[in-house]
């Protein structure tokens, strides 16, 4: 049985930790921390940071850099806390994103909400109300991957795939919710629609969240986010934002 965390090579572009074999609230929440925790170190041989679910991608030049002694300062790091249960970082943000749900525009809400073992109503109830935290964004930029809906909402993805989904479109399997950045082909079911736009190609800040914000879907009419479609160019699609203590 493999122990974490886990400090890896990646080929000669730097050093991968890994905090479990799959995803779960702790090991992302280690993950968060442990990569703000080395942004805030300023080593000068670490370019850059990134992170996955249960990862923290450390760039460096594993050719001209003393690998070993960075392995030791991440070593270290390591052992100062217990990451799995360390505070999140600083600066995050609560989002509350206008949804419509169900309707035309996602029209694979109900048969979500069977898989989950409730009827629409319910299933609307429990998708606006979960708050639910940026894990890591990838897949396409700016795309958020968010957690944890409750365990009645670790549905499959599609055997089939949707052909497309539209920017905005909240979707929805293995406990988790999208928001898509662009319109898609998915096996995610769409449950909901938003006008939110997470990329941003031409801002000095492409990407409006980052790992650890967390959002609300709170339900809006059809009418209300044709309006908000129309009047609102500044990409939050009508969002409301608070900081987070």
């Amino acid at each position: 049985m493999m122990s974490y965390p886990q400090i890896k090579t990646v080929g000669l572009s730097g050093l991968l930790v890994t905090f479990a074999e799959k995803m779960s609230s702790p090991a992302n929440r280690a993950a968060l921390a442990f990569r703000a925790a080395v942004v805030a170190a300023d080593w000068p041989e670490v370019r850059e940071t990134s992170m996955s679910l249960v990862s923290v991608y450390v760039v460096a030049d594993l050719v001209s850099e003393d690998i070993p002694k960075l392995i030791t300062k991440l070593e270290n790091l390591l052992s100062q806390t217990d990451w799995y249960a360390a505070p999140l970082p600083e600066g995050r943000r609560l989002w509350h994103v206008p949804t419509v749900y169900g309707t035309d525009l996602a029209p694979q809400l109900e048969e979500a909400a069977e898989l989950a073992g409730v009827d629409p109503d319910t299933a609307i109830q429990q998708l606006s109300t979960t708050r639910m935290r940026v894990l890591t964004i990838g897949f396409a930029p700016g795309q958020p991957y968010m957690g944890e809906l409750g365990e009645n909402w670790n549905i499959p993805r599609q055997q089939d795939l949707t052909k497309s989904v539209p920017a905005g479109a909240l979707v929805a399997a293995i406990r988790q919710l999208v928001v898509f950045t662009a319109p898609t082909p998915t096996g995610w079911r769409h449950v909901g629609q938003t006008a939110f736009e997470n990329f941003r190609q031409t801002a000095d800040q492409p990407f409006a969240l980052t790992p650890g914000d967390e959002l609300l879907f709170p339900q809006v009419s059809r009418q209300a986010l044709m309006d908000i479609m129309k009047s609102d160019t500044s990409g939050n699609g009508g969002a409301e934002r608070e900081t987070l203590p």
